[in-house]
Formats: structure tokens, sequence, C-alpha cells
């Protein structure tokens, strides 16, 4: 049996925009309709205003990188040829408080273990690129 990436569900019907989204190489943030608060993960209620209604607008994709891990063997077999690699966690410029995980690479197409860890720094500047790993595409990021 062949090892496979542990990848989000795309049934989710709250997440569908922001994987559709990433799909066609943007990045969307779930936004409140009520009070215009970004949120993530996507729900289907605002946590501040309690509005049901959202929007989906584009956000500019840039943003920095606010923590960060190196993952070393042992892992999950599917991901041992790119270890160690690094996971980090990206706060978006165009709001802070929505934070994105994913791999700094150091091109586009780049695998994971693309970048030495050791030159990853808290706040150096990155934007999204897009990533397919079999039928789901995620958000990684580059070095701005």
């Amino acid at each position: 049996m062949a090892e496979r990436f542990i990848l989000p569900g795309l049934a989710d019907v709250d997440a569908k925009p922001f994987w559709d989204a990433a799909t066609a190489h943007e990045l969307r943030i779930q936004t409140c309709a009520g009070c215009g608060r970004r949120r993530m993960p996507p729900r289907p209620m605002c946590p501040w205003c309690r509005s049901l209604d959202a929007t989906w607008p584009a956000v500019a994709g840039r943003g920095a990188v606010w923590s960060f891990v190196v993952a070393h063997p042992p892992l999950l077999p599917a991901y041992a040829e790119h270890a160690p690699y690094n996971v980090v966690v990206v706060a978006l410029d165009d709001d802070p408080s929505i934070r994105l995980v994913g791999n700094l690479l150091a091109a586009p197409d780049a695998p994971p273990d693309s970048i030495d860890p050791a030159t990853i720094r808290i706040g150096e500047p990155v934007r999204v690129v897009f990533t397919a790993v079999d039928d789901v595409v995620l958000p990684n990021w580059v070095r701005a």
C-alpha cells in the first residue's frame, strides 16, 4: 500500500470557497458581511457578531513568518523523503490576526525540504504560492 500525504478534506461546505480560490491560485479569506471581521478557519457564524452572512474577498497574499517548526524523523512514511522540512505559520499583512500554515519553499515548484531550516527567521516577509498535491491545491510560501 502506497503511503499518502495527509491532505485537507474538500467536502466542508464552509471551507469550500477557500479551496476553490486556492485551485484558481487566489487567496481568499472568509469575512463577515455584518461586522467586516475576517476569520480563519471558515465557519458558518461570525464569532463576534453572530451574523450568518459572509463574503470571500481576495487578500494580497503577503505576510510574515509568525512561527515555524522543523519536522525530523521519525515521520509518517509519505513525508520521510522530505525530512527535515519546515512548517511555517504566516500572519497575513492584510490582517495579522489571520494565520495560515504551509511550507516555506525556495521556489514556487520546489519541494518542502528546499529551504535550509537554519535560515528561517521569525518576521521575515513571505508571499503565497500554490502547490498542487493530488486533488488539492495548497497555499505555500516563498520569501518575498
